[in-house]
């Protein structure tokens, strides 16, 4: 082999093994990924009291540390801007579990009684979910799932 043609093979080597390197290192610091959610919004029924429910997977390579998860109507004025990462950090947490090293499930569930559902605006509601890794770096999905009240 020539030396000209080693010196090439040498360099493409070196760029290679540098963007592979650069690669790993980037698709460390990615912020949280969501995935699998999905809502599920039980009316009451009579003197029994109905729930809703979320569920996700939260998949970050720090770890994850918190999902915050509100629900709101699609025709309200929070659907119009969308809620943001500094409105969600007051939203109420879901309850997470490993999965494995990187990934949680999480659920969030709570109690809807009869005057909830009659004060509630019936229609499309959506559910927002705000992912926080433990490095700090956060995802915002405003609309992770929906479901809709009759």
């Amino acid at each position: 082999m020539s030396r000209r043609v080693a010196l090439s093979l040498a360099a493409g080597v070196v760029v290679l093994g540098g963007a592979g390197a650069f690669a790993l290192a980037y698709a460390g610091d990615q912020p949280p990924a969501l995935a699998h959610s999905t809502a599920r919004y039980t009316a009451p029924h009579g003197d029994q009291d109905g729930s809703l429910s979320f569920s996700t997977e939260v998949t970050a390579s720090p770890g994850v540390k918190s999902l915050k998860v509100l629900a709101y109507p699609a025709s309200s004025s929070l659907a119009e801007k969308e809620p943001t990462a500094k409105e969600m950090a007051a939203a109420e947490q879901a309850l997470c579990k490993a999965v494995d090293n990187d990934t949680v499930r999480c659920v969030y569930t709570t109690r809807v009684t009869a005057a909830d559902a009659a004060s509630s605006p019936h229609g499309s509601w959506r559910v927002a979910a705000l992912a926080t890794a433990t490095d700090g770096t956060t995802t915002l999905d405003t609309k992770a799932a929906g479901f809709t009240v009759r």
